[in-house]
C-alpha cells in the first residue's frame, strides 16, 4: 500500500507541474464561459439592439452580408435574434486546404434595417479568444487534441489527488480538518482539491469526449470527404425555402442553415409555442417533411455537461468553481514542490556538512 501510494503522489505530482502552465488557461476561459451569453452582451453591447418591427426577408440579409464576404467564403447560415433583443447573425465559412476544419466568421446585422454591425472570425473579441483557448489553446491543427490529452491528465490528477487526499489513519472526518499539514499553500491544496475532486473528473471525462468525438463515436469527423461544404448556388433561395419550412411549422424563424454538398436540403428551426420544431426543406423542390423529435444523444449530453448549457444553476456555479481552483491547485501545487525541493536541499547540505566535520579535525 505504501509503494501504491508512493507511486499515485509520483503521478500526482509530475502532471501537475508539468501540465500546470496549460491547465490553468483552459480552466480559467472555461470558468468564464459558462455564463457565455451573459459576457458576450457586456463585452459586445452592439450586437444586443432591441428588436422593433418584423424582420425582413432572409435574402436581403444574405445581400447585406454577401458585401462583407472575402475570397473563398461561403455563407452557411443565418440566425434570428430572439423576440425582445439580439442582431441576426450570418455565418460564412471557407474551406481550408487538406480538408480540415473550415474556417469560420460571424457578420452581425440590424435585425431591422440589415445594416452590417461588425464582422468577427474565431480569434476576434474576448469571448472568442476565451472559447479558442478553451477549445484549442490558440493552436492551429493539433490544438484540439492537446487540450483532449490534458484533460486525460486531468482526469488523472483529480482521482489520484482524491487517493492522496484520504487519511491513512483515522475517520474520514479527519481528512476534513483544515489544518492538515503546517502551512497554508498545502491546506488550501488538500481542501480545494477534495471538494472539487470529483466534479473537475466528470468535466474532465466530458472535455475529453468533445476533444475526440472519433474514439467514442466509432466515426471519423466529417464523414467520408471530409467536412460538408454549402452550396454556393442554390435552387430555392433563403426565402422560399424558410416559407416552405413556416407553412408546416407556424412560428418566429430560429436559424436557417444552408444545404450543402453532401445533402442538398435547407435544415430550419422555428421557434413556436412550445419546443423549437426543426424542418427539412429539400433544394430540388421544395418538400418540407417535419423531422419528429429526437432523444438527446449522448454527444450533446456530454457537452451540456461540460459548458452548463441548460443545466440547473446549482450545476452552472460548480463549472465556474471548477475552472477556478484547477489553477489555485495548479499554483499551490508548485509552491508545495519548491517547499520540498528546498528542504531538500537544505537537508542535504546540513548532511554534507556533518560529514565533512571529522576530516577537518584531522
Amino acid at each position: 500500500m505504501i509503494r501504491l501510494r508512493s507511486l499515485w503522489f509520483q503521478i500526482h505530482k509530475w502532471l501537475g507541474i508539468t501540465l500546470a502552465l496549460l491547465v490553468i488557461p483552459i480552466s480559467l476561459s472555461g470558468a468564464a464561459l459558462v455564463w457565455h451569453d451573459w459576457l458576450d452582451e457586456q463585452v459586445n453591447p452592439q450586437r444586443y439592439p432591441a428588436v422593433a418591427g418584423p424582420l425582413l426577408s432572409p435574402t436581403a440579409y444574405v445581400a447585406s452580408a454577401s458585401k462583407l464576404l472575402q475570397p473563398g467564403e461561403r455563407i452557411a447560415s443565418v440566425s434570428f435574434p430572439d423576440e425582445d433583443r439580439g442582431t441576426v447573425q450570418v455565418t460564412v465559412t471557407k474551406p481550408t486546404e487538406g480538408g480540415g476544419r473550415p474556417q469560420r466568421a460571424w457578420v452581425y446585422l440590424d435585425p431591422a434595417s440589415a445594416k452590417p454591425i461588425e464582422r468577427a472570425g474565431t480569434g476576434d473579441g474576448l469571448v472568442r479568444v476565451l472559447h479558442g483557448l478553451h477549445g484549442s489553446l490558440m493552436v492551429p491543427g493539433m490544438g484540439r487534441q492537446i487540450v483532449g490529452w490534458v484533460g486525460v491528465a486531468m482526469l488523472l490528477s483529480s482521482l489520484t489527488g482524491l487517493w492522496l487526499w484520504w487519511p491513512t489513519k483515522g475517520r474520514f472526518t479527519r481528512g476534513l480538518r483544515w489544518r492538515r499539514r503546517p502551512d497554508l499553500n498545502s491546506n488550501l491544496h488538500h481542501m480545494g482539491g477534495f471538494w472539487i475532486a470529483l466534479p473537475l473528473a466528470v468535466l474532465s471525462l466530458s472535455g475529453v469526449w468533445i476533444s475526440f468525438p472519433a474514439v467514442f463515436s466509432g466515426s471519423a469527423p466529417g464523414g467520408p470527404g471530409g467536412p460538408a461544404q454549402p452550396l454556393v448556388e442554390t435552387k430555392l433561395g433563403p426565402d422560399r425555402a424558410l416559407a416552405a419550412a413556416q407553412a408546416i411549422a407556424k412560428g418566429r424563424p430560429g436559424t436557417l442553415n444552408w444545404p450543402t454538398n453532401k445533402k442538398a436540403e435547407w435544415t430550419v428551426s422555428v421557434n413556436g409555442a412550445g419546443k423549437p420544431q426543426e424542418v427539412k426543406v429539400v433544394d430540388a423542390d421544395a418538400k418540407a417533411s417535419l423531422v419528429p423529435a429526437k432523444p438527446e444523444t449522448l454527444a450533446r449530453t456530454m457537452r451540456r455537461i461540460h459548458d452548463g448549457t441548460g443545466m440547473p444553476v446549482v450545476w452552472q456555479v460548480i463549472i465556474f468553481v471548477g475552472g477556478i481552483l484547477p489553477a489555485l491547485l495548479g499554483v499551490t501545487g508548485i509552491l508545495m514542490w519548491l517547499r520540498m525541493r528546498r528542504r531538500r536541499q537544505r537537508h542535504r547540505r546540513l548532511s554534507a556538512g556533518a560529514t565533512e566535520v571529522p576530516a577537518f579535525a584531522e
